[in-house]
């Protein structure tokens, strides 16, 4: 199993940017995949999940609207569009997957430690 942020750098205030999530070794059929990101200095925090239940996907409160995930499994990429970036939202971005699929619903992405392989994270600076 592999996962490989990508995707991240420095935008201004109200950018967009789009990561992704390149994986192999497994199908969102039987896993969640998910989003979480860590800033200096913070708690790692899930931002989004998504899986191949019915499409169902997550978002923190604070990136509603903003943010949107979404998945190519041709590609076995996932991605999160993130538009309306402010500085609140730099942090290392990170992809990680959780075994079952029920994980990941619009209530949440499930807990934290149950994620595992986690990639690299990429870099996301929010500032102007």
């Amino acid at each position: 199993v592999q996962l490989q942020a990508s995707g991240g750098g420095l935008v201004q205030p109200g950018g967009s940017l789009k990561l992704s999530c390149a994986y192999s070794g497994f199908t969102l059929d039987d896993y969640a995949l998910g989003w979480f990101r860590q800033a200096p200095g913070k708690e790692r925090e899930g931002v989004s999940c998504i899986s191949n239940d019915y499409g169902t996907s997550y978002y923190k409160d604070s990136v509603k609207g903003r943010f949107t995930i979404s998945r190519d499994n041709a590609k076995n990429t996932v991605y999160l569009q993130m538009n309306s970036l402010q500085p609140e939202d730099s942090a290392v971005y990170y992809c990680a997957i959780i075994q079952g699929t029920y994980y990941c619903s619009e209530y949440g992405l499930g807990p934290i430690y149950e994620y595992n392989d986690w990639g690299q994270g990429t870099q996301v600076t929010v500032s102007s």
